[in-house]
């Protein structure tokens, strides 16, 4: 009776205090055989999850978390059973109360998050989901984590009475899994718990824009925090990136009218960031400018997007020396930075300190998450860029996807030296540390591959971007213990080489997370983890992400990958219909996107990248692929630099054609290679040109439209 009385005074109580809502279907709970799952925050969470649960399951926990005082006080309001989740014996009690029509309320990760991210998931709990054949439902907690019953560092600012929410996702179930011994079965179940978890942070992370994420941000680190480092070597806070945010989105709309795709053409800076969210605040749609692809790439971007204004700096045009790029650019005004403050009136200052700052949700009108953010345009790689417009849920939900498998936190301090103008530097470089609290340094050229390292070392920068290319040179020239803080590099926008992971490792003993993704889908796709690698595949597909394999005539080894989810693009701008959206669409239908890549997926989820659709060659009838054959010469030639294209062949339909700074390589060495390999014959090039370097896009990927051209006159 008295525990009634006590639960009857604390759910109103807390609902107020801590504004405590509860989300999804509650009325799905009536399952016979019944395992509720959770993310585990802090020591409030069992409390919490007894009083506002529709149920009252037998709450499972931690051995040793049973030992703090406050977590056996909030216990002793519910019904728990403490166990060693590692222990099968322990496991076995569980399952005779799952059995026995108990409900069942368990925390997968065991102990308590110091992260604020998902942590390890233990077999034990999914082996008894599997075994009794449960309904599982999962719910998210979200706000326990920053009160002050979390296990967070000190750095993770903590709230007397933070705002909490519950989400209760779909019911779902484990089947048992399919392995010759119950040890292989065990870990197999253990796997797919990590992702049904993992699917539940993603599927729970609120529906926004970035300027209310920001503002999130803000609300819950602090204006005071300081956040991001540029160039200028200033760190500005929450408060001044918010200040900034304001000022430009409210200059930007004076220059454009609403709705309109404006350029940007901008380096890294702090400035450039907040610049690009008020532009989207203000409902004017940033167009991030390639700076690197000459008078010819920024003015077919310019068409397709139907861009008429650039905003642009003086400084960094003269800095840049794009002085004769910009003249040559038709039908384009340019606006400068340094004029549009001069136009920033006394009334506008007013407005941003006495209205704008102190109530920033209701000085900016709301947008809706699906609206555009951002216009960024394809590599051209392969021909005329495309502009890819992406919206603020498309990239939001790519940052939940990457965070709901990597354990990014407050302690982290990202160097991002991509641009900002590409999708990684953009997305995971830039918006991810900027939107979750963790410390961000931009650096305007990946190229300054002497500076990067002692930037890394200098500033104790802990996650690293970068392409096979830069990484590979950063490793050249960096001391080997310039990296020594170094907790992530992940690498994408090109096939990781063998040489450059293997010189990562052996000189700072840091293993690369290689990953995959386009600029269409915001960008990242699938990632390694540390608690999900293999060596050769660019790791598992992202919560969310659903994927179609479609069978390539001609090519006997993986299939053309189409994929679907909430950060695929609205759609293409392309040069032939200016300023018309073009939805994604493939061959698997309305709303997928076809990347272009052929792949294969393992029993296990890992995808490996067999090659694009279009840098294959037909020699002889065969369906060869042109980065087999790069492969065959990386092989060979480990310490140099190789890339191929095809020319036409009278007699045998296309040649192969290896551009390699490697003056001594030679046919013979490409066959022994390809032998070591396992791959044909055909597979070797027949011609090679030496070249002194390949060409590059800004954004560190091979240029293969001028490859092409020097294959196609050589």
């Amino acid at each position: 009776m008295l525990k009634f009385f006590i639960r009857s005074a604390l759910r109103p109580l807390l609902r107020i205090l801590l504004r405590l809502r509860v989300e999804g279907d509650t009325t799905q709970f009536n399952a016979s055989r019944l395992l509720i799952i959770a993310n585990h925050e802090s020591f409030l969470d069992g409390l919490l999850l007894g009083l506002f649960l529709p149920v009252n399951p037998v709450f499972v926990v931690h051995t040793t978390v049973v030992k703090n005082f406050f977590f056996r006080l909030f216990l002793t309001q519910v019904e728990h059973l403490a166990v060693d989740p590692t222990n099968p014996m322990a496991m076995k009690k569980v399952i005779r109360l799952i059995e026995a029509g108990r409900p069942v309320m368990i925390f997968p990760e065991g102990r308590i998050t110091t992260t604020g991210s998902l942590m390890k998931v233990y077999d034990g709990p999914a082996f008894v989901a599997a075994k009794t054949a449960a309904t599982i439902i999962p719910v998210r907690l979200d706000g326990p984590a920053r009160s002050y019953f979390s296990r967070l560092s000190g750095k993770y600012p903590r709230r007397l009475l933070p705002r909490i929410t519950l989400s209760i996702q779909p019911a779902t179930s484990l089947p048992m899994p399919t392995a010759p011994t119950a040890k292989e079965r065990r870990l197999k179940a253990g796997m797919a718990m990590r992702k049904i978890m993992q699917a539940m942070l993603f599927n729970s992370h609120p529906k926004q824009t970035l300027y209310s994420s920001l503002l999130d941000a803000v609300s819950i680190f602090g204006r005071d925090r300081r956040v991001v480092e540029d160039m200028r070597q200033v760190e500005y806070s929450y408060g001044q990136i918010l200040k900034m945010t304001l000022a430009l989105g409210r200059m930007a709309a004076k220059v454009a009218p609403e709705n309109e795709t404006v350029g940007v053409l901008m380096p890294n800076l702090a400035s450039t960031v907040a610049l690009m969210i008020g532009m989207g605040a203000q409902r004017r749609i940033p167009a991030m400018l390639n700076y690197t692809a000459g008078a010819e790439g920024l003015q077919n971007a310019c068409v397709a997007a139907k861009i008429n204004i650039i905003i642009s700096s003086r400084k960094f045009i003269e800095t840049a020396k794009l002085q004769n790029v910009i003249s040559t650019l038709k039908n384009v005004r340019v606006v400068y930075l340094e004029d549009m403050q001069q136009q920033f009136g006394v009334f506008d200052k007013l407005w941003l300190l006495c209205y704008a700052q102190l109530l920033p949700r209701l000085a900016i009108p709301a947008s809706c998450p699906e609206d555009a953010a951002v216009v960024l345009f394809t590599s051209g790689s392969e021909g005329k860029s495309k502009g890819v417009v992406l919206s603020h849920g498309a990239i939001l939900s790519n940052i939940a996807q990457i965070r709901a498998v990597i354990d990014f936190s407050v302690e982290d301090k990202f160097l991002n030296a991509l641009p900002i103008f590409h999708s990684f530097g953009l997305t995971a470089g830039t918006l991810l540390p900027l939107l979750t609290g963790s410390n961000l340094f931009l650096y305007p050229t990946p190229l300054h591959y002497r500076v990067i390292p002692e930037l890394a070392y200098d500033r104790g920068c802990t996650v690293l971007f970068g392409t096979s290319t830069f990484l590979g040179n950063y490793a050249k020239f960096a001391h080997a213990y310039d990296f020594y803080r170094l907790r992530y590099v992940i690498a994408g926008a090109e096939k990781l080489s063998d040489a450059v992971r293997q010189a990562w490792f052996e000189k700072f003993g840091v293993r690369i997370l290689e990953g995959y993704g386009a600029t269409e889908t915001a960008p990242v796709l699938a990632v390694n983890t540390p608690m999900s690698y293999r060596t050769g595949t660019v790791g598992q597909l992202l919560p969310g992400i659903t994927a179609h394999l479609e069978q390539v005539p001609g090519i006997e080894h993986g299939a053309l990958l189409h994929v679907r989810g909430a950060n695929v693009m609205s759609g293409y701008y392309r040069h032939e219909n200016p300023g018309v959206i073009e939805p994604p669409a493939s061959n698997a239908g309305a709303g997928w996107y076809s990347t272009g890549d052929v792949v294969t997926i393992d029993d296990e989820g890992f995808v490996r990248i067999v090659g694009r659709v279009k840098r294959f060659a037909k020699i002889a009838g065969e369906m060869i692929s042109l980065e087999v054959a790069e492969k065959i010469a990386a092989l060979a030639s480990p310490a140099h630099q190789h890339a191929t294209s095809t020319q036409p062949d009278a007699q045998r339909g296309e040649t192969i054609v290896l551009f390699t700074t490697d003056a001594t390589l030679n046919r013979e060495r490409m066959q022994e290679a390809a032998r070591t390999l396992g791959h044909p014959e055909l597979a070797v090039p027949r011609k090679m040109a030496r070249v002194d370097a390949l060409p590059l896009l800004g954004t560190g990927k091979i240029d293969y439209v001028t490859l092409k051209k020097m294959a196609e006159s050589s």
